[in-house]
């Protein structure tokens, strides 16, 4: 039998929650936190809920989110700018309301587009509007620009991180870095591969102390992903944990951050759909350099 409070919070949540797309970017301080993984799950947990998903990968195959469902990826959103390819063959379809977007190629060379690839780009994409209620871009921590125009222009950075003292310390390290070079004052905090909750909050209320008492950025805790055997038997089947072992602890995680995650507050300014989000991410793309970061 249905939980009626249940029933009745996730009514409160749908009329309380913004409209329009949601654009959210995953980023890491170091390799190794599970980022792709976490990616991979969340948005099969999304679609379940009704969503469609659009994962922008710019991970290089092999290292991709494709992978994590045992799918390979043959091309790249720069095949389609460059006039190629259409956006359907590029695209994979895991899952029903699921599609992911290689586009590790195209990602390197956004700041570097003619008029007419940005225009293809925007007309491609945009062709997808009414298609698309998240986008979870997979950020790759290679870019020229040493962080990625979709983590500035997104509605909400989540940065992962795991419960090791390296892991840590990098994540702090990068919100520092973009916060001083690009003035981005807010980020979201989810610990991965953490034994309790406790743990995850306790790793979450240090990290988000030092960043205010220094004046660095606000950190909101967006959630943690229990220390699994089903999501690490998961992954080296290549499958998400949600199909394999849909009751394990870390599969009830994804589902309850994916319903966290819809509604995010949103502020008036930081709305529009895919059009006004890739004027803003090809805008920002021109005007960053490779050397920015390196002062």
């Amino acid at each position: 039998m249905a939980d009626f409070r249940v029933d009745q919070a996730a009514g409160l949540r749908r009329l309380l929650g913004g409209s329009g797309l949601q654009v959210i970017t995953f980023v890491a301080g170091c390799e190794g936190v599970g980022r792709s993984v976490t990616i991979a799950n969340l948005g099969v947990a999304l679609a379940r809920l009704g969503k469609e998903v659009l994962i922008i990968d710019e991970h290089s195959p092999g290292d991709d989110i494709a992978a994590a469902f045992g799918l390979q990826a043959g091309f790249d959103l720069l095949n389609v700018v460059q006039r190629e390819l259409p956006l359907s063959k590029v695209l994979l379809r895991p899952m029903h309301g699921l599609s992911i977007l290689p586009a590790a190629r195209a990602a390197r060379k956004l700041g570097r587009l003619s008029l007419a690839q940005q225009q293809t780009l925007v007309d491609a994409m945009s062709s997808q509007e009414r298609a698309i209620d998240v986008i979870l871009v997979d950020a790759s921590m290679a870019h020229p620009a040493g962080f990625s125009p979709f983590g500035l222009v997104s509605q909400e950075t989540v940065v992962v991180l795991s419960g090791s003292s390296a892991s840590i310390t990098e994540a702090y390290a990068l919100v520092k870095k973009v916060s001083h070079a690009f003035s981005r004052r807010h980020f979201r905090i989810l610990v991965n591969k953490v034994r309790s909750q406790a743990d995850a909050r306790s790793i979450y209320e240090n990290i988000a102390q030092v960043a205010t008492q220094r004046g660095v950025a606000v950190l909101d805790y967006a959630g943690a992903i229990p220390l699994d055997e089903s999501l690490r038997l998961a992954g080296q089947l290549c499958r998400p944990v949600l199909f394999q072992a849909p009751d394990s602890p870390s599969a009830m995680a994804f589902r309850d951050l994916a319903a966290d995650l819809q509604y995010w507050q949103q502020s008036q300014g930081e709305q529009g759909g895919v059009e006004h989000f890739l004027q803003q991410l090809l805008h920002l793309s021109q005007r960053i350099t490779p050397n920015v970061l390196r002062a």
